[in-house]
Parts: structure tokens; C-alpha cells; sequence
């Protein structure tokens, strides 16, 4: 996002965080809401211009989101949204973006208040690793032709009983709410917001053998000390690096394995 939605969301963020930040605020159905109202703005394009027209003025659009979700969602999702309309959008989609954001992060809320954020994480992680290693799978989670309810029900058929409800619950929002984005896309992007809960990046470690607990340690350490943040490790075991680690933070890459090594060395004997 660019200029005036920037602001808008920091400010969105805020209010999320100061509402999340009551116990007594039921978290998950703020969630569902927020899925709802995401939802319902992707179809409804027109709607989703008059609520971004700086024109209008922010009240009167507040009413209009008081009046169209009022029987249809709770209340503090329609204090959250209101407050978001009267905020300057500088298209109407980044609109729909920032509700879909705080509706997962609605959800990592729920994993964190349950002890749960890192095993959400993991489960995450671990899912894009199999579709990206199951062609068939993939397939059928991106299929055009195929229903959202037959994409939740193979979801819920793959990862119920054996990841977290607020795991299952973000992966099926995903695949049947896709909004244009690729599903690697979308986990990475889910992935990325779990660790902001937390202020944190995260790094892919791909190494030929399991890392230990000690090795876990002492790479976060090390990572966390380069990158000044804490990080979070998402690990990843591929035989074919032939020894040492491969890190990737973000964009960047750091380097270390022996099948690096032996193509380097390839290279300059071919030069």
C-alpha cells in the first residue's frame, strides 16, 4: 500500500490492537466477522467505492457500514470497520486488504492468547512445504471449477484432528477466498503476519539433516543478532543440499551448502 492507505492502515492496526488487547472481547468471532465483511466487500465493488470516495464525508460512511452490518456482525466489528472507512484509502481495494489482514490477524490473536502462535506457525509452514511437493494437491486447492465448499472439506479432510482450529480455519479462508493471490502466495503472506504478532521475522532453513535443539538455538542467535529482531525458524530438511544450511530472510538468501560449494567450484574450473 502507498501514501493515504498506509496511514490508514497503521491507524487500523492500532484500533485492532487496542480492541484485541480486552479479554473480554470474543476474538474468534471477530475474526469470522472480518471474513465476513472481507467477503462481502470483494463482491460488492461499488459498495466498497462509496465507502473510499473522499468525497464522502467519513461519517456519513460510517453510518452506512452502522446500517448495512449492524444485524449482520457484532459490534466491535462495526466500530472497527466504521472507524476504518472514515480514514482516506488511496484505492478501494487496499480497503478489502486491510479487513482481510485483520481478520487473520484476529486469529493469530486467538492462537497467542491460547499458547498456541508458534505451533500455528509451524503448521502453516509445514502445509506449504507438502502442497508445494504435491502437484495433485495443489491442483485441486486452486481449481477454478471446483466449489469452496468441496476446497474446505478437503482442507478440513487433510488437517482436521491433526493442526490447530485457528490453522484449519486460515487455510480454508485461503483456498476459498483466494482474491486473485496464488496459494504459496497467501501462506507466505500468512506466515509473515504471524511473526509480526510478535515482532519478528521469519527464516526458511533448509539443511540435509534435522538441525538439533542446540543448532536451532545458536542459528536464531546468530540470525537474530545480523537482522536485529528476533526470528522465527521455519525448517525445512532436503538431502539434495549435500550438507550445511541455506537461509532465506525474506528476499535475501544466505548461502552455506556443500551442493553450493561444488557449483561454485564447477564454475570456476568451467571459466
Amino acid at each position: 500500500m502507498n501514501g493515504a492507505s498506509r496511514e490508514a492502515l497503521v491507524a487500523a492496526r492500532e484500533r485492532f490492537d487496542a480492541l484485541t488487547d480486552t479479554a473480554s472481547v470474543d476474538v474468534e468471532k471477530l475474526a469470522a466477522d472480518l471474513v465476513a465483511v472481507t467477503g462481502l466487500l470483494d463482491r460488492e465493488v461499488s459498495l466498497r467505492r462509496v465507502l473510499t470516495d473522499p468525497a464522502q464525508a467519513g461519517e456519513a460512511k460510517a453510518e452506512l457500514v452502522a446500517r448495512l452490518l449492524g444485524s449482520q456482525v457484532g459490534g466491535e466489528t462495526v466500530d472497527l470497520v466504521s472507524g476504518m472507512v472514515r480514514s482516506r484509502w488511496s484505492r478501494s481495494r487496499d480497503l478489502v486488504d486491510a479487513v482481510e489482514e485483520l481478520a487473520a490477524s484476529a486469529e493469530f490473536v486467538v492462537a497467542q492468547r491460547a499458547g498456541s502462535l508458534d505451533d500455528v506457525e509451524d503448521e502453516l509452514f509445514r502445509f506449504g512445504r507438502i502442497v508445494a511437493s504435491t502437484p495433485e494437491l495443489r491442483s485441486a486447492l486452486t481449481d477454478r471449477a471446483a466449489t469452496a465448499s468441496a476446497k474446505a472439506e478437503l482442507v478440513r479432510s487433510l488437517l482436521g484432528g491433526r493442526a490447530n482450529a485457528v490453522t484449519v480455519r486460515l487455510v480454508v479462508t485461503l483456498v476459498t477466498r483466494p482474491r486473485g493471490r496464488s496459494l504459496e502466495a497467501g501462506l507466505e503472506a500468512l506466515s509473515k503476519l504471524a511473526a509480526d504478532r510478535r515482532d519478528r521475522m521469519v527464516a526458511i532453513v533448509t539443511s540435509a539433516v534435522p538441525l538439533s535443539d542446540q543448532q536451532r538455538q545458536r542459528l536464531g542467535a546468530a540470525l537474530a543478532t545480523l537482522y536485529g529482531r528476533q526470528m522465527h525458524l521455519n525448517l525445512d530438511v532436503d538431502p539434495g543440499v549435500l550438507g550445511g544450511i541455506s537461509v532465506q530472510v525474506g528476499d535475501e538468501v544466505i548461502n552455506g551448502t556443500m551442493a553450493d560449494r561444488l557449483h561454485e567450484v564447477a564454475r570456476r574450473m568451467a571459466g
